[in-house]
C-alpha cells in the first residue's frame, strides 16, 4: 500500500509476514494466496505491501538461484503485491515451540549474521518494484546483552564496516540502495534510542541507520519526540518503522488474572515498570515480582482491537510515534510496516479460527494504521 506524503515522498506500508511459519521459498509462495491475496481484496487496494521473513534456508535457496529470484518477483507481481522491506531479525524457526532467547542468535558478532543480511540484500534488489526509490532490512539490535564486552564491540564494529562495504559495493553492481536498520528492543545491546546513538555512533549513515518499532518504544517508556529527535541529532537515519503496539496495565495486581493470559512459551515478553524503575526479561517473572505498574509489555498486539480491561494497548505512543515520523512537513522515513507476529499465541478467545480470520485480522490492522496515516496528511495512491 503506498501513500503520499505532503513533502512529496512516497510513503509504503506493508505487513510483516514473520506471522507465518514458512522456511522455504515454495511455503513462502504458498502464503501469498493464503493471505496477502485476501488482504489485498479486502482492502480495496491495488498494491499491497510485504514485509517479507525470509529465514536462513529460504534466504540461501534465493540468493544462490537467480532464476528463483525472479519467480518470486513475478508471483509477487501477479498478486497486487510489492516487497520494498525484509525482516531480518530472526534468523531461523521463528515459529519453533520455544523461540525465546534463540531470536537473537547469531548476533553481530558471527560471521553468519553478516552473510545472512548480506544475502537479504541481494535478495531485496531484485525484488524491489522498479520505481521504488530504495530497498530496507531490519535487523536485531547486535544482540542479547549477556554476555557484551570490548571483545564482543571489537567484533561488532569490523561486521558493521563490512556491512556498509557490502551494500556499497551491491549499489555498485545493480545500480539499486539498500539500507539496514538496527531495531532497539528491551533487554538487548541497544535497548532504546539513547543507546543506539551510543553503539551505532560510527556506522556509516548511508547505509545503516535505526528500525524504530512503536511497541518497543513504548516499552522502553521512551517519548516519541524526544526519541525522534535523539536520533536525528546523532545523524541516525530512520531507516524503517515498525508500526506495533504492545500491552499496557495501570495496575498490574488488578489486572494479573487477565495478564496472566498473556503468559506462553515461545517469544520473550520483556516487562518494564515507568520510567524502567522495574525490568523484568519475561512476563511471569513480573508477575512473579509484585512489583508496582504502571507495566508495559513487549507483547504485540493487534492494532485495531483493545485488549480485555483492565488491559490497554499503546496506540497512543503508536499514534504519537507516527506523528512524530511522519506527521511533520518533512516525513523521517518512507518504509513502514505492520508488525503482529503474535497472532498464534494470544489468548485463545482473541486468537483467529483459520486462513481466511487471520487475513481479515491483519487486513484490519493494516486499515487501522492507513487511517492514522491519512489522518496526519498522508494520501493513498491506488495505482502505480
Amino acid at each position: 500500500m503506498r501513500l503520499r506524503h505532503p513533502d512529496g515522498q512516497v510513503v509504503h506500508l506493508a505487513y510483516g509476514t514473520n506471522v507465518h511459519p514458512a522456511e522455504d521459498v515454495a511455503g513462502i509462495i504458498a502464503q501469498l494466496d493464503t493471505y496477502a491475496a485476501r488482504m489485498r481484496d479486502r482492502l480495496g487496494t491495488d498494491v499491497l505491501g510485504l514485509g517479507l521473513w525470509l529465514g536462513i534456508d529460504a534466504a540461501t535457496e534465493l540468493a544462490g538461484d537467480a532464476a528463483l529470484r525472479k519467480r518470486l518477483r513475478r508471483e509477487l507481481d501477479a498478486r497486487g503485491l510489492e516487497v520494498v522491506t525484509l525482516n531480518g531479525f530472526p534468523f531461523r524457526a521463528f515459529h519453533a515451540p520455544v523461540v525465546k532467547r534463540k531470536v537473537y542468535r547469531p548476533d553481530w558478532t558471527e560471521p553468519a549474521r553478516l552473510r545472512y543480511t548480506l544475502d537479504l540484500a541481494r535478495i531485496l534488489v531484485d525484488l524491489l518494484p522498479d520505481d521504488a526509490a530504495r530497498g530496507s532490512i531490519s535487523t536485531l539490535p547486535l544482540g542479547w546483552r549477556e554476555p557484551w564486552d570490548s571483545a564482543h564491540v571489537g567484533k561488532v564494529c569490523r561486521a558493521l564496516d563490512a556491512l556498509a562495504s557490502g551494500l556499497a559495493g551491491l549499489e555498485v553492481l545493480t545500480g539499486r540502495e539498500v539500507r539496514v536498520a538496527f531495531e532497539p528492543e528491551p533487554g538487548c545491546v541497544i535497548e532504546n534510542t539513547l543507546q543506539a546513538t551510543v553503539h551505532l555512533s560510527t556506522v556509516d549513515p548511508r547505509w545503516i541507520g535505526v528500525c524504530v518499532d512503536l511497541a518497543h518504544l513504548a516499552c522502553a517508556w521512551e517519548d516519541p519526540v524526544a526519541a525522534v529527535q535523539r536520533l536525528a541529532r546523532a545523524g541516525l537515519p530512520i531507516v524503517k518503522i515498525q508500526v506495533s503496539a504492545a500491552l499496557e496495565v495501570a495496575d498490574p495486581v488488578a489486572g494479573a488474572a487477565t495478564l496472566a493470559q498473556y503468559v506462553e512459551p515461545k517469544f520473550m515478553h520483556q516487562t518494564r515498570s515507568a520510567g524502567c524503575r522495574h525490568s523484568f526479561d519475561d512476563l511471569d517473572e513480573a508477575l512473579e515480582s509484585g512489583a508496582d505498574g504502571p507495566w508495559r509489555v513487549h507483547y504485540h498486539v493487534p492494532l485495531h482491537a483493545e485488549p480485555e480491561p483492565p488491559l490497554a494497548a499503546t496506540t497512543g505512543v503508536l499514534r504519537a510515534g507516527l506523528g512524530a515520523l511522519v506527521g511533520g512537513p518533512v516525513a523521517a522515513c518512507d518504509h513502514l510496516e505492520v508488525e503482529t507476529y503474535t497472532w498464534g499465541v494470544l489468548p485463545p478467545a482473541q486468537r483467529p479460527t483459520g486462513p481466511e480470520a487471520l487475513a481479515a485480522g491483519m487486513a484490519a490492522e493494516l486499515a487501522y494504521a492507513r487511517d492514522v496515516l491519512q489522518d496526519l496528511g498522508l494520501k493513498t495512491l491506488e495505482s502505480r
